[in-house]
């Protein structure tokens, strides 16, 4: 059995192939055109481009896993999505696209959210969805174009999230699936289906929302014309799929209460497991719907993550590598002798809700090297993410074990830095390949290849490493946290 997992990013989209033993067979990725940000804070991309990248990654990936197998009539027996959560894309009557998506980072909805607050109420709002309105979610990006582009508003028939766009031009069926419909702000979480209350508040038409489908459901199949030029079976069965953090969570296996998992990609997310929709009444984490029938999720959002210490290396040390720049950090004793980093670059989720939130390094002296600065990088995200757990003993959310995925994931200094800033033992898969990972053993699960996704991640997922907290880090890592925390109202009091 060959399961395929579609893995549609920001930056590119990344097909993978899997057995029913779990191993990747193989895998092929594309990258996107950069997204476009015609106005400070917007970011938009084309998503005929996705199309693009997904056809030449399916192509990539299907024809290694041939050569590889030494089997040239291998088929791929089903499909699962995945990808960037909260992106809008508008569709006409035809089906086609009106307009570039307005995609997850975009942060110019503002006026949006808090007209959506004065017309339903904030805390009505959070009963009704279990998140309040934020510039990330669909709802507010669709209430831009009402607000700033009528015409186009006014010629919208059909509306999905990015990987729900390839999934019509792969099948030609328009459909959703719960835990992707949870970032809309349009759904009904608790009960797992749409809110017709928000729908008709905001003004827009139920019919143009897609069916909804658990994430392991068939949902569509292959049509014709993808399979012909894809070089698949007419008739594949393509499974709902999940957001990048709901298929990532499957991935990691990350099912049942108490297991965590904190990823850092792009964006940094701390994910943990939950029998019931836990609300946050303040709203500063997300609750959603798992990507396993009967279960919820809460999670808190770092904006800036691995995107800091991309931007720090092409800003101060371009021509460097990360490896480079962490063997370097290395050399820094926990706590980067008293500098600090505040990753705001896009703004801020989790706790502060603040998409004007800025960025800053401080207390900076003479003494201070650029091995200081990547370290305060890296500590600085782990310091954020740390955010969330401190939300999560709040909450009373239980965390029994943290398994640590993305990038940070990846490199050993990364790995320490943030067992110790959380304090809890963290552990590393065997091969942790993420959200295309997880979208694959959904498909499997959806075509009978293992009864559920329990029984999926039971069989196939390994640790490869446990890391636990070192006890003089812990102790200079919550020294420097209390510091941190004090960081964001500073910077906000600049702006007041």
């Amino acid at each position: 059995m060959w399961l395929l997992g579609i893995d549609v990013g920001t930056g590119g989209t990344r097909a993978v192939i899997v057995d029913e033993n779990g191993i990747v067979v193989a895998a092929a990725s594309c990258e996107h055109a950069p997204f476009r940000s015609p106005e400070p804070g917007w970011a938009e991309q084309d998503p005929d481009d996705w199309w693009r990248a997904t056809q030449k990654a399916i192509l990539g990936a299907v024809a290694a896993a041939r050569h590889a197998s030494g089997n040239p009539g291998q088929q791929i027996d089903a499909i699962g999505l995945t990808g960037q959560m909260h992106g809008a894309v508008m569709l006409d009557r035809d089906g086609k696209v009106l307009r570039p998506a307005l995609i997850w980072c975009d942060q110019r909805t503002d006026d949006q959210c808090n007209w959506l607050h004065e017309e339903l109420g904030r805390e009505h709002l959070i009963e009704l969805t279990c998140n309040p309105a934020l510039p990330n979610f669909t709802l507010t990006k669709l209430l831009w174009v009402k607000d700033n582009e009528p015409e186009i508003f006014a010629s919208i028939h059909h509306i999905l999230c990015p990987k729900d766009y390839v999934r019509y031009r792969l099948t030609g069926r328009f459909a959703m699936d719960v835990h992707e419909a949870s970032g809309t702000l349009l759904l009904d979480v608790t009960n797992r289906q749409w809110s017709s209350t928000v729908a008709r508040v905001a003004g827009i038409p139920e019919a143009w929302l897609p069916q909804l489908f658990e994430s392991s459901e068939v949902c569509a199949h292959v049509s014709p014309a993808a399979a012909s030029a894809l070089g698949l079976v007419e008739g594949t069965p393509v499974v709902a799929g999940a957001g990048d953090q709901g298929a990532g969570a499957v991935g990691m296996g990350i099912l049942k209460p108490g297991s965590v998992s904190a990823t850092i990609g792009t964006s940094g997310v701390v994910f943990a497991a939950t029998d019931s929709p836990v609300r946050d009444p303040r709203g500063r984490l997300h609750t959603f719907c798992h990507a396993v029938p009967g279960r919820w999720h809460v999670m808190g959002v770092t904006q800036s993550a691995g995107l800091s210490l991309r931007w720090f290396r092409d800003t101060f040390a371009a021509g460097s590598t990360y490896d480079e720049l962490t063997t370097l950090a290395a050399k820094v004793p926990p706590g980067s002798d008293g500098l600090l980093w505040a990753p705001y670059l896009l703004g801020e989720r989790t706790p502060h809700l603040d998409s004007q939130a800025t960025a800053a390094f401080v207390g900076i002296t003479a003494g201070h090297s650029l091995a200081h600065f990547a370290r305060a990088v890296l500590e600085g995200v782990a310091y954020s993410l740390r955010d969330t757990f401190t939300l999560f003993a709040e909450l009373d959310i239980p965390v029994k074990g943290v398994r640590l995925g993305g990038g940070g994931a990846r490199g050993p200094l990364w790995r320490r830095i943030q067992a110790s800033v959380y304090n809890h033992p963290s552990e590393v898969l065997i091969a942790e390949e993420g959200g295309a990972f997880g979208a694959a053993l959904l498909a499997g699960v959806g075509v009978g290849g293992w009864p559920t996704a329990d029984a999926a991640c039971a069989s196939t997922l390994h640790v490869a490493q446990r890391v636990e907290p070192d006890t003089d880090a812990v102790k200079a890592y919550d020294a420097g946290y209390k510091v941190y925390q004090r960081l964001y109202p500073a910077l906000r009091s600049l702006r007041d």
